[in-house]
């Protein structure tokens, strides 16, 4: 008798007496099946890597955001934190996901944030780990395809809005996969997906050009060597046609209307300084070890068609391709190639390692390993001081203090990352410049505070145009340098993070 039979009959025994054993039973063992195994480690994998990561400088002003939308009932269509735009008009276009994060705020602090992001995180690496399993139909093989969406997502995983998008975009490719699989009436799901996911983030944009591949290549009969694309019934074609029309139509199921839909082209062609400036935008480096396993996996890719007796689909080619091309041009989009990626890698490899049995499935060895893996998460669970910690480590919070306690008046200069914890902490003082890019190079802001902190021109000219009457500065910053020599200037705060000048 196997192990999985003995704890089968070991299981059977309590339930013999109820109306239903056969079901307990067979819901016992899916429980305890390596999949379900799996996935667990999976959410104990996502736990060790977010825990110390609540101190992403953008948390601040999204959730601010969210505030006021869950107070006032309304979305702000102008700039209310700086004083700098002179209320520029200004759309918070990740309004639904800003709200949720509030709601998770106000529910359990700072704990409830960050079992926001925990959550979400943890249920995006099990949803890529099953959709890779339907798509290679090897449960074992796709252990691989969690840990490469895994690798490229430490990119992006923090308390902000790109989260939620991300999942909704291994939403979409599920449901397009289950459609071709298991019947066209799933793509009946798409156009509420997109309703959703154009209030909550931007990467729907992504999600339309994944769905109009699949429409494109549905039309599409091709053998060519071993790249292939199969042609579909009409029936399906016309189906499909109309989802991605009510797909489009369902964007518009957005309080600003049109204007909302222009912000992703808005992003990548009118905001030219912050896409130069911001780090997570910058095209992605082999010297950094994500660039280096980006480019890894592409050589990796091209070494598997070539070298093993596999066919590749022209939709899966396609995005690939996508993926590829906009992760080499920002950083910030290897999260989306990732998950792009990472199931057509397991379809590729689905014969290189035997499939998963249940039947000679060890679940026993399996219950262990999800018992120690909660208990590894019980212990691992950051307490609200320890993110109380992490906010104190990474935001001016002692400084924020001395300036809330001494009334300092403004216009007040602020470092870039820290404008967001200041909208958030310090309500009161509007900010020079904080983590929405947008506004900021709509207005060439942002020009005049890349040359002002990089020391191109002469400090006095943006601090006479703004007036500025004190400064909030990181202590190792080269402005933090230059400003006790400029004349009527004092330091009146220093501590290891940061440092406070006023004018005399």
């Amino acid at each position: 008798m196997t192990a999985a039979q003995d704890l089968g009959s070991t299981l059977e025994g309590p339930f013999t007496a109820r109306r239903h054993p056969a079901i307990q039973v067979r819901f016992l063992r899916a429980a305890f099946s390596f999949p379900a195994m799996l996935s667990v480690c999976f959410c104990l994998l996502m736990l060790l890597t977010v825990r110390g990561r609540f101190n992403d400088p953008d948390m601040w002003w999204h959730l601010k955001v969210g505030e006021i939308i869950w107070h006032s009932h309304s979305i702000p269509r102008t700039d209310q934190f700086s004083y700098t735009t002179n209320e520029h008009p200004w759309l918070p276009h990740e309004w639904l996901s800003q709200l949720a994060m509030y709601a998770a705020y106000r529910m359990g602090g700072y704990t409830g944030l960050w079992c926001w992001l925990f959550g979400l995180a943890a249920l995006l690496l099990v949803s890529v780990y099953w959709l890779c399993s339907l798509y290679s139909g090897n449960s074992k093989l796709s252990m691989l395809g969690g840990l490469v969406a895994w690798f490229f997502g430490t990119v992006g995983l923090a308390v902000r809005p790109l989260i939620l998008g991300h999942l909704l975009l291994v939403a979409e490719l599920l449901v397009l996969h289950l459609a071709r699989s298991r019947g066209r009436a799933w793509m009946w799901a798409l156009p509420p997906l997109f309703a959703l996911w154009v209030n909550c983030h931007g990467s729907y944009a992504l999600g339309i050009i994944v769905l109009g591949i699949d429409v494109i290549c549905s039309f599409i009969g091709l053998r060519a060597g071993r790249l292939f694309c199969v042609r579909r019934e009409p029936q399906e074609r016309r189906a499909l046609c109309i989802v991605f029309l009510l797909c489009l139509a369902a964007l518009m199921i957005n309080p600003v209307g049109p204007k909302l839909l222009s912000y992703p082209l808005n992003t990548l062609t009118q905001q030219t300084e912050s896409l130069a400036h911001i780090s997570e935008w910058q095209p992605t480096d082999i010297a950094n070890p994500r660039g280096a396993g980006f480019f890894a996996l592409a050589g990796a890719f091209a070494l598997i068609f070539l070298l093993r007796p596999v066919q590749l689909e022209l939709e899966s080619l396609l995005l690939l391709l996508v993926g590829f091309a906009m992760a080499l041009q920002h950083v910030r989009l290897l999260f989306a190639f990732g998950i792009l990626a990472a199931p057509i890698l397991c379809r590729l490899l689905a014969d290189a390692w035997d499939g998963y049995d249940p039947d000679h499935d060890n679940r026993t060895a399996n219950a262990l390993l999800i018992a120690a893996s909660i208990v590894v998460m019980i212990y691992a669970f950051p307490s609200r001081s320890n993110l109380e910690r992490q906010v104190q480590d990474h935001s001016p919070a002692a400084a924020v203090e001395f300036l809330r306690q001494t009334g300092i008046p403004g216009p007040m200069l602020n470092e870039y990352e820290w404008g967001g914890y200041l909208i958030w902490a310090l309500p009161k003082q509007k900010v020079f410049i904080d983590g929405r890019g947008d506004v900021f190079d709509w207005t060439g802001v942002f020009g005049e505070y890349g040359r002002w902190a990089t020391l191109q021109e002469d400090p006095e000219i943006l601090l006479s145009k703004y007036r500025i009457h004190f400064c909030l500065l990181r202590a190792a910053s080269p402005m933090a340098r230059v400003l006790p020599y400029l004349p009527g200037w004092q330091n009146v705060y220093t501590d290891s993070q940061a440092v406070v000048f006023a004018r005399k």
